[in-house]
């Protein structure tokens, strides 16, 4: 018996439960937990012998608008479960099952609990110790795959999208500038508009397969990290922006939006040393810690650019704002630190 999609929760019946896991459900609770703008998620808590006690349910968006639009985006974390999960070294959450629909405006993921581990606080960051766990969690990702040719022949997989994001950014950073007049400082700001500048040349060189490249988890902020309260391996979520790209990118970002700009000033070369050695540790050769460096460096507008963007384009929220906002502050200033403009 097939379960095939279930695309809301009243769809996540006992029986269709069993039928996905493949033992007997006899009862369901569903709680929505979350906050996500792209689809929903669900702790079922189970009745039944040898089911999970927990489990989380990643739905679809109940706007049909929103789930044509990012079908991809759908598509790519089931196929990520089905096909990638397994081959990175980065810890995610057990599927238990997967479904997407052939036009993949919906899907179902059945996902392990990973309570009583705890989300980060994007707004709050986070210090040194949480930073180096994730950037662990970063080689693991990056250091199995790193430059593996076979990434490119996966359809479902976003490709180069540099040129796409070089023309949407210009008038971002206006929609950006102008949201959060009076609120954003004069030198950020100045960041944003230089960056806009210099951003169709910065894809053109950091775009990915034509050099270095890896998996991209595209979203790697504190939000999306569940930190275990044994001091564990951080569980990774949210693969909806899987892609490809230069590997720096996602490190770049995570450090620069996560930490306080002071804090990160003084764990910037710590922190790029240890994801280095973490790559190494994957197999990864021919890549200096120099390299690494220098790469982080040229790497941090993907803090701007993956914030403004998201702002620009999300839907607008008072927990949203105030989460860009931080974002933007320590990414401008990581930019400016590290003198990143001055390296194109």
């Amino acid at each position: 018996m097939s379960a095939a999609v279930a695309q809301a929760p009243g769809e996540l019946t006992a029986p269709w439960l069993s039928a996905a896991l493949g033992r007997e459900v006899t009862a369901v609770e569903c709680e929505e937990v979350g906050s996500g703008q792209l689809g929903a998620c669900y702790r079922l808590t189970l009745t039944g012998d040898g089911v999970p006690a927990t489990l989380i349910a990643k739905l679809p968006s109940p706007d049909p608008g929103v789930r044509a639009l990012i079908a991809p985006a759908y598509r790519a974390e089931v196929r990520f479960y089905r096909d990638v999960a397994g081959t990175v070294a980065t810890r995610t959450p057990r599927c238990h099952y997967s479904a997407v629909t052939e036009d993949a405006t919906a899907f179902v993921l059945l996902l392990e609990d990973a309570a009583p581990a705890t989300a980060g606080d994007q707004i709050a960051g986070c210090g040194a110790d949480r930073a180096a766990a994730a950037v662990d969690g970063l080689a693991g990702l990056h250091g199995p795959r790193w430059c593996d040719p076979a990434l490119a022949g996966l359809p479902w997989l976003a490709g180069d999208l540099s040129a796409a994001m070089g023309e949407v950014f210009a008038p971002a950073v206006t929609t950006f500038t102008d949201r959060f007049a009076g609120v954003l400082d004069d030198a950020d700001a100045r960041v944003l508009h230089d960056a806009a500048d210099a951003m169709p040349r910065w894809l053109a060189d950091r775009s990915g397969p034509s050099g270095r490249f890896a998996l991209l988890h595209g979203d790697y902020r504190l939000d999306n990290l569940l930190f275990p309260p044994d001091a564990g391996p951080v569980m990774v979520v949210d693969w909806q922006n899987l892609g490809l790209g230069h590997p720096l990118r996602d490190l770049a970002f995570f450090v620069g939006t996560a930490l306080e700009p002071a804090e990160r000033a003084r764990h910037d070369e710590a922190l790029a040393a240890r994801y280095h050695a973490g790559l190494a540790a994957h197999g990864v050769t021919g890549y200096t810690a120099d390299d690494c460096f220098r790469d982080y460096r040229a790497c941090a507008l993907q803090g701007p650019l993956v914030t403004v963007l998201g702002c620009a384009y999300g839907t607008r929220t008072e927990r949203g704002d105030a989460m860009f906002l931080a974002m933007i502050r320590r990414a401008c200033a990581m930019v400016r630190d590290l003198r990143t403009l001055d390296l194109l």
